[in-house]
């Protein structure tokens, strides 16, 4: 079973930066193509940035130039820099496979809250 535990989250005033961590389970990782995703309050959850297995990335408009999103596939494990944050990118983050495959599940994310 695969299983996503998010970290990294936290306070930050706006301008500043964070990097959050995934480490995921499974022998599957190294060719699974993988996302972060973000929920705000009273929205739904919705993709951020991508990566494929072999490294290729693609970010939402939203996040484009700010974001970057990297895999290391020898540790398990999945990054997202965040920098220049905004008010609005306050969500809690969380990372699972890109698309979503049937019967994964969801780790309890990392809030990330910013300040104005």
């Amino acid at each position: 079973q695969v299983h996503f535990v998010e970290s990294g989250g936290g306070l930050v005033q706006a301008g500043g930066s964070l990097r959050l961590s995934c480490a995921a389970s499974g022998s599957t990782f190294s060719i699974d193509d993988m996302g972060w995703y973000r929920q705000a309050p009273g929205k739904q959850r919705e993709l951020i940035a991508g990566i494929t297995s072999g490294g290729i990335t693609n970010y939402a408009d939203s996040v484009k130039g700010r974001f970057t999103i990297s895999r290391d596939n020898a540790k398990n494990t999945m990054y997202l820099q965040m920098n220049n944050l905004k008010p609005e990118d306050t969500a809690v983050y969380y990372c699972n496979s890109r698309p979503l495959i049937y019967g994964r599940s969801w780790g309890q994310g990392t809030q990330v809250t910013v300040s104005s």
